[in-house]
């Protein structure tokens, strides 16, 4: 199996995983305040990292200017900016409107990558961009869901769009730095900015930690589930580009859509299954590949 398709397999993974952390998250924000369970999280999370990836054998180092910069830049944006707003937005609008927001970000990551990089927008791409969008929109519109823009569907706007911009440092990290230190150095970086918010929130605001045994549980779940989601997408990202790995965040809607009905009694309807239908073409067209494409030589990223 070539290196991109495992990248391809792993994507996949971690659309089944986020599907599942939406519905996680929607809960325990009823346990815990957004920034509280922002940095808790992340806390979880890079410990779950430095466990999974701190017993591998290769000699790590530290990043050089130019790496430390970049590596700021991407926490900037895709930590300090996405994952508060992200709770935040969450607790004020609901998570079916988060899926839906959150599906633009291919359209986002194409259009990004193509000035960034100069990356070719391939018919296929933007067509699978389109179509995987227009599903979601069909599962929330049709489907018994309901967006308007609010404050917290602006706020989920704003984290997304720092999802994707921090997404677009990941290549340009990857032709120097192995994934492995990404990782590790990134989660150390993302904690050390969220946790004056963290502080501040305590001091002045609603820090809240009223959450039982079962839900310490659950968010330590949610943060293993972020921390093999987190090596998963930033080495799918690094193999296949920002644009193709963010065609994969269609699919989270699907996946929370069967959890919700199977853990939480939600409803199935009609327009939610045409919906999820067109989702999953537009996830196989945005990555169909021609006969040359293939032909060519793969992308190689230290590991």
């Amino acid at each position: 199996m070539t290196a991109r398709n495992q990248a391809l397999i792993g994507l996949t993974g971690v659309a089944i995983l986020w599907g599942i952390s939406y519905v996680i998250s929607a809960y325990l924000l009823n346990k815990f305040s957004p920034l509280c369970l922002s940095f808790v999280r992340m806390t979880l999370t890079w410990a779950w990292t430095l466990i999974f990836l701190g017993r591998k054998q290769q000699q790590g180092r530290r990043p050089n200017r130019r790496e430390w910069l970049l590596l700021i830049a991407s926490a900037i944006f895709g930590t300090l900016i996405q994952q508060p707003l992200y709770f935040v937005g969450l607790r004020l609008s609901t998570a079916a409107n988060a899926s839906l927001i959150y599906a633009a970000a291919p359209l986002l990551a194409v259009l990004m990558e193509r000035l960034a990089f100069r990356s070719p927008v391939t018919a296929a791409k933007m067509g699978g961009s389109v179509l995987g969008f227009g599903g979601v929109a069909i599962i929330i519109i049709l489907g018994g869901g309901e967006l308007r823009m609010s404050v917290g569907n602006l706020l989920l706007v704003i984290a997304v769009l720092g999802l994707t911009t921090g997404m677009m440092f990941t290549p340009m990290l990857a032709r120097t730095l192995s994934i492995r230190d990404m990782n590790i150095y990134s989660g150390g970086l993302g904690l050390i900015l969220l946790a004056p918010m963290a502080s501040w929130e305590l001091g002045f605001g609603d820090f809240t930690l009223a959450g039982g045994l079962g839900a310490w549980l659950l968010i330590i779940i949610l943060a293993l589930i972020t921390s093999v989601s987190g090596i998963w997408f930033t080495k799918g990202v690094a193999l296949t580009g920002p644009g193709t790995a963010a065609m994969f965040m269609n699919l989270p809607p699907i996946i929370s859509l069967i959890t919700g009905h199977l853990f939480l009694g939600d409803p199935v309807y009609q327009g939610q299954l045409w919906g999820g239908t067109f989702v999953i073409m537009g996830v196989i067209l945005s990555n169909f590949q021609s006969r040359s494409m293939r032909n060519t030589k793969e992308k190689k990223v230290p590991l």
